[in-house]
């Protein structure tokens, strides 16, 4: 009877994953990689939840080893004005820190091509100005080309983006890396919504006013009627 190899340890394991994930550029090849084959649901939540955990503590742990997201909530803390920016599916992500952000923080404004445009905000861009902007392969143009316009015209720019190597973070003077990895056919926003809630709150304790401007907004919902449980 053959002994069994011994498995890599876990730190190698990680390794083979993350290069695996940056090799699987496209959702098909996702799918074809990991979801092809015959799995039963619960091996499938298993290694989902597992993948998931795996990459949130290794995004959180380098997170605080690098200090970036304490630079760009100081960063954000200390603009006139905010704008947050996030193509295709990042637009979610975007939308979601417009919404955390706003709670706390005067001056804050999503670029959402509707109500807000790019070319209205790059026309007006100030030194004290900061633009928030999300991009994760396969990182959509729009989002680069504004974010690069926006720093040439002397803004400050925050990108949060899953490689430190990638288009956006180029454009960047402060970049925050998020890691995505997942046993899916997309890539893991989990560790994205974290990263939003750490940096909302980060500001929300930094900011002037945050405490009175919240309780303001708490009697507006309540004046408003806007919740269904009071």
């Amino acid at each position: 009877m053959s002994e069994e190899s011994p498995r890599p340890p876990a730190a190698d394991r990680q390794a083979e994953a993350a290069a695996e994930n940056r090799r699987l550029t496209s959702p098909d090849a996702r799918y074809g990689a990991r979801l092809r084959r015959q799995s039963s649901a619960s091996v499938l939540l298993n290694a989902v939840i597992e993948a998931d955990r795996a990459n949130l503590a290794r995004t959180m742990a380098a997170l605080q080893a690098d200090g970036t997201l304490e630079q760009a909530a100081g960063r954000v803390v200390a603009a006139r004005r905010r704008f947050v920016l996030g193509s295709a599916k990042s637009r979610a992500h975007a939308t979601l820190l417009h919404l955390e952000l706003s709670a706390s923080l005067a001056g804050v404004t999503l670029i959402d091509e509707a109500a807000v445009r790019a070319i209205d905000v790059l026309s007006d861009v100030r030194p004290t100005d900061v633009l928030i902007a999300f991009s994760f392969r396969r990182y959509a143009r729009p989002t680069i080309v504004v974010a690069r316009e926006f720093a040439a015209a002397g803004g400050h720019v925050v990108a949060i983006t899953d490689d430190a190597g990638s288009p956006l973070a180029a454009a960047a003077h402060t970049t925050v890396v998020v890691g995505t990895g997942s046993a899916s056919f997309a890539d893991s926003p989990t560790a994205i919504s974290a990263v939003v809630h750490a940096l909302a709150t980060l500001t929300a304790a930094s900011a002037k006013g945050a405490r009175r401007r919240l309780a303001r907004r708490e009697g507006l919902a309540h004046a408003l009627a806007i919740y269904s449980d009071e």
